[in-house]
């Protein structure tokens, strides 16, 4: 029997606005993931020692700080640094589209902006969560 969906929601930095990533835990609690919500002004570091704790299939980063070329980077190379190869990253918040397809090309997955249908984020994660595990 499959587990479900594991996912860590994180707020990294000085961004104090966490109404978004709260809305998208429930509704991603409400499609049958587990969530762990880890509160505002979290590091890089706490997040992926969190996520490998957790042992998450998911991390999801809210950020909205306009620090997302320096927080995503760092996340990626540290879960790369940790083995940490199947696990999704993803996010969302205020990110300009050719940043979120610069963010894509170095292994972060699908970003998604504020109003994004959750439908649309929950059966995305289901898809690469799925995808992930057949191998």
């Amino acid at each position: 029997m499959n587990r479900p969906v594991r996912v860590l929601i994180a707020k990294v930095g000085l961004d104090g606005h966490d109404r978004g990533a709260k809305v998208i835990a429930s509704f991603l609690r409400d499609a049958g993931m587990e969530v762990i919500y880890t509160g505002l002004r979290q590091t890089p570091e706490m997040v992926v020692n969190s996520a490998l704790q957790e042992d998450v299939d998911v991390v999801g980063v809210s950020i909205l700080s306009g620090a997302h070329m320096t927080v995503f980077p760092k996340i990626i190379e540290l879960m790369k640094t940790k083995k940490m190869e199947d696990v999704l990253l993803t996010g969302g918040g205020i990110i300009p589209d050719d940043d979120m397809k610069k963010l894509n090309k170095i292994g972060v997955g699908k970003l998604f902006p504020p109003g994004t249908d959750t439908k649309i984020i929950v059966d995305y994660i289901q898809d690469e969560v799925k995808k992930k595990r057949a191998f």
